[in-house]
């Protein structure tokens, strides 16, 4: 929080006030400085807001690398898995192709 120096000193009858009239009778917090202590209880209170917040962030981060690593690992043997069915795949249809091609010479040897 920025302090805020004062240009000019404070008048003359405030500085002549006995300390008890410049003091909250409640809290004992000085006039002069109270509303400066609500705005640091209001940075405060907003700061703990934001520290909830972030609370716990290194935690997730931490588990969200490792279910981005093993998706990314999944991934890896998806392709792999399927590369070698495109492979198989691809063999087996010249198998079919080759047969039916010897069983089109034969039926064409027979006629």
């Amino acid at each position: 929080m920025d302090r805020h120096i004062p240009m000019h000193a404070l008048p003359e009858e405030i500085q002549k006030m006995s300390p008890e009239e410049k003091v909250c009778k409640y809290c004992g917090v000085s006039y002069l400085i109270l509303h400066e202590f609500k705005a640091m209880e209001e940075k405060v209170k907003a700061m703990e807001k934001e520290m909830k917040f972030y609370q716990g962030s290194v935690e997730r981060e931490k588990r969200l690398q490792e279910k981005l690593r093993s998706l990314s690992q999944d991934f890896e043997q998806y392709k792999i898995d399927n590369e070698s069915k495109t492979e198989r795949l691809s063999m087996l249809f010249f198998s079919v192709i080759y047969l039916v091609e010897r069983k089109v010479q034969k039926i064409n040897r027979l006629s």
